[in-house]
């Protein structure tokens, strides 16, 4: 054959390779996904990869049971972390309902679709005719044809919270952040590239269907009067770097930090929760430590970079914003306010009591409110009024007057009033200045013979009501009787059992013996009062370590109502005084915490010591926990979350330092809407102030299977022994079994649960702890993280433990969990540890 034959029968082929040669030189090795081919959601190992490998198209389980992602993720490191989704555009808030069953397909005739189990179409690529897909190795995932260079759809160009090295932000492109760490819905914050050249930072109008968007906290500076010196495309390139590309070919380069080479990395840059823009690397070879480390992030000061007359702040409404060590934001609720959504630490708070101005008697009730002081926080554009040349005590009679003062800031002689919601509120750090919150007192805001606590979410509205219902009626002299009579349930045995270990400051001692104090909120009953209240002590409910638990019904007075109770008989109480018993016991009942079961009076007649609690009508954990009535998996996730805020605000947030010393189901109760409450602490004697806030204790304390090892080694004991105890419980709740299983023996490693929770984490077969547990198998990416979570808080060595307020973030999804060691490794030969980075 000639040469001139040879090149007319390969011209057409050489002429079909060069079509494809963009395709092939921008997106590197990809794998056809051929017409007609499908995935299922909960179908196992069903996804499209890369070539590579190192990314995938398929379905991802979420936070929540059964539901399923249409994403992009990196399927290589151990997290699989998505970095596309599909969305609903602007239909709606961004996030689609995606149950098991749905299937997404390549139809024959070239769409890319998907439908839920009934064959209704949830959400599809748009009316292309393709001839393959391809999940490519960048991470971008396209719809192609053979006629054409250019792909027909591909996810780039409809980024979601993230873009990847090669990818580009075109004019009017941009990001959305995620509602919360479990929604993927649109939260408040978008980066935009503007018509003008400009890359911006906004915070969105939320919770809004269209996109009102307030002052930008953060801009390239990349717009100019002349359009050849204006932005008109933000690049992340091949190399991994940031910029807005300029129309005169320069470019304004974001990302300043050495940038590793892509072989050794990968990279993503995110808009995250918080508002920051932040780019991030992971290593890609298995022998480094597998995390995602930020590389650069923008702004520098999250907190005081959004400031806007609009709008909430960094934070939500009444929360204010504090700039961690690694440049992101934490939001924290003012005293007595909680999160209007458990889930959604930047969701905004609410108060846990009525307010002044809700009041039709508000001037009878002033008395009724005090100031909780906050030091250096601040809600600057909150003001209705501005007073000049004030003292500190002449701002607080002043808020403390005025129903409409909710917040009065203190600042350089100027009273500085506000009234809820607050906006934009911040740890201003080092300025001086004082917030003062306006609460309602403690024994004065429930009308019930409950010790106040912050009213559960759902109830809110109906708690705030009958508040309102009952002081009117007082008000008025109505002869209605509120007569609620709690139904009182059996508390099984060793609910009340306990042994509580206090480290208390001279000052807060001191004041407990004043004798004004000790009538602070606590009942003093006569003995005959709780007998009669008891029936005689023949109701019994439960025995614990230090007495016996009986059911009671107690008249409160003021309130014309009845009120089921607990009263615990103590007999294994130290010998002492009336006043030093007194000042222990007031002190206990000035903690209160919606995950603690509050302590409402006691009674000291010679040698009788008792102690009256609040009811909880669900029993403890443990009766639930093993017997027929398990909680579901929700149910456990929720009650263990609880379980870790009580430990840390009796750990950290209250006066006085408090270690339980035995955590274990048998002490969590739960109230009537399944909250858990840690019960009854205080019974041992406050340490004295001369001992240091960790100290080494005579005698093993709490309960076998539950007990730290310092304990059996004489060594010093903190806070950690109720980090190891909560690891154990936390274990049990998710697996729903008890930590020891005699019936097995020592000899099987399923026995012991930490044991065999850690084998089979460590041999990557962690369905084998759920196996007939549905709920979990279908959500095994959160279990693996409780189960990680409770293998770092079981750890032999105390300082490798996270202390309760990390675990409650791990849990929260604050923080990232890293893979833990294994927990039986304390030398006690060396026992040099450096704390551990869980992030």
């Amino acid at each position: 054959m000639s040469t001139s034959v040879i090149h007319l029968v390969l011209l057409p082929f050489l002429f079909f390779l060069l079509l494809l040669l963009p395709i092939y030189s921008t997106a590197q090795n990809y794998k056809n996904i051929t017409l007609g081919s499908s995935l299922t959601a909960g179908v196992a190992n069903t996804s499209w990869p890369s070539a590579s490998g190192d990314f995938a198209f398929g379905f991802r389980p979420t936070f929540q049971d059964n539901l399923f992602l249409l994403a992009v993720w990196f399927d290589k490191i151990p997290d699989k972390t998505i970095v596309w989704f599909a969305n609903d555009g602007d239909k709606n808030q961004g996030e689609i309902q995606i149950h098991k069953g749905s299937k997404v397909e390549l139809t024959t005739d070239g769409k890319l679709i998907m439908n839920d189990p009934q064959g209704n179409e949830l959400w599809s690529a748009g009316e292309v005719s393709a001839d393959y897909a391809a999940m490519l190795d960048n991470g971008n995932f396209v719809l192609a044809s053979r006629s054409s260079a250019d792909s027909l759809w591909e996810s780039f160009k409809y980024p979601t919270d993230t873009i990847l090295h090669t990818q580009t932000l075109k004019a009017n492109g941009g990001l959305y952040s995620r509602e919360t760490k479990y929604s993927y819905s649109k939260g408040r914050f978008r980066l935009r590239l503007l018509e003008d050249g400009n890359l911006v930072l906004n915070v969105a109008a939320y919770p809004s269907s269209s996109e009102v968007h307030y002052d930008a906290y953060y801009l390239s500076d990349t717009v100019n009067n002349d359009s050849q010196k204006a932005g008109y495309e933000a690049v992340f390139n091949q190399s991994g770097y940031i910029y807005v590309h300029i129309r005169d070919g320069t470019k304004k380069l974001l990302s300043y930090t050495n940038i590793l080479p892509i072989r050794d990395v990968y990279y993503r840059a995110t808009l995250e929760l918080d508002g920051v823009f932040a780019q991030y690397s992971h290593p890609r070879s298995k022998n480094e430590e597998q995390v995602w480390t930020t590389v650069w992030s923008v702004p520098d000061n999250i907190c005081v970079d959004i400031y806007t007359t609009q709008g909430t702040g960094a934070c939500g409404y009444n929360s204010y914003c504090i700039l961690t060590a690694q440049q992101r934001a934490r939001c924290v609720c003012p005293p007595r306010f909680s999160l209007v959504d458990p889930n959604n630490t930047y969701g905004g708070c609410r108060p846990d009591f009525v307010q002044g101005c809700q009041l039709d008697e508000w001037p009878t009730k002033k008395d009724s409110f005090e100031l909780e002081t906050l030091n250096n926080v601040d809600w600057p554009t909150s003001d209705y009024d501005k007073l000049g040349y004030y003292g500190i005590e002449e701002c607080r009679t002043s808020c403390l007057s005025d129903c409409l003062c909710d917040v009065a800031i203190f600042r350089d002689g100027t009273c500085w009033k506000k009234k809820l919601p607050l906006s934009n509120g911040r740890d201003n750090g080092g300025t001086t200045g004082a917030a003062l919150i306006k609460v309602r007192k403690a024994n004065l805001s429930e009308p019930n013979c409950d010790f106040p606590q912050p009213p559960e979410e759902k109830n809110n509205e109906m708690n705030d009501r009958s508040t309102l219902i009952l002081v009117g009626s007082l008000v008025l002299g109505s002869s209605v009787l509120f007569n609620f009579i709690f139904l009182a349930r059996a508390l099984y045995h060793n609910s009340l059992a306990f042994l509580v270990c206090f480290l208390t400051d001279k000052k807060l001692k001191e004041k407990t013996k004043d004798s004004s104090f000790l009538r602070s909120s606590l009942r003093s009953f006569t003995y005959q009062e709780l007998e009669e209240a008891t029936n005689g002590f023949k109701d019994e409910l439960g025995r614990g370590a230090f007495g016996i638990v009986y059911k009671g019904l107690i008249e409160e007075q003021e309130m014309d109502s009845i009120c089921s109770v607990a009263v615990k008989r103590l007999d294994k109480v130290l010998q002492e005084g009336e006043k030093e018993f007194k000042t222990e016991v007031n002190a206990i009942g000035r903690i209160h915490h919606k995950n603690l079961v509050q302590l409402l009076g006691f009674c000291e007649e010679g040698q009788q010591r008792l102690l009256v609690y609040e009811f909880m009508s669900n029993r403890s954990l443990a009766d639930h926990l093993f017997g027929n009535s398990r909680p579901d998996w929700k149910q456990r996730f929720q009650i263990a979350l609880g379980i870790s805020r009580g430990l840390l605000y009796l750990h950290e947030e209250c006066s006085t330092q408090i270690i339980h010393c035995d955590i274990k189901p048998q002490n969590i109760l739960l109230d009537d809407s399944f909250t858990a409450r840690i019960s009854d602490f205080g019974l041992a004697k406050l340490l004295m102030t001369t001992q240091s806030r960790i100290s080494t204790i005579t005698g093993i304390r709490g309960t076998k299977g539950y007990v730290a090892p310092e304990w059996f080694r004489n060594t010093p004991v903190s806070a950690k022994v109720d980090v190891y105890s909560y690891g154990v419980m936390l274990l049990e709740i998710i697996c729903c079994r008890k930590g020891v299983v005699q019936e097995l023996g020592e000899e099987d490693v399923k026995a012991i649960l930490t044991d065999w929770a850690y084998y089979c984490f460590s041999q990557g077969k962690l369905e084998d702890l759920v196996k007939d547990d549905e709920e979990v198998m279908n959500d095994m990416k959160k279990f693996e993280k409780l189960v990680m979570i409770a293998i770092w808080c079981i750890q032999d060595e105390p300082s490798l433990r996270p202390s309760m307020k990390k675990v409650m973030q791990m849990l929260e999804g604050v923080l990232e969990v890293s893979v833990p060691p294994c927990p039986y490794q304390f030398n006690t030969n060396d026992g040099s540890y450096s704390e551990p980075d869980y992030v």
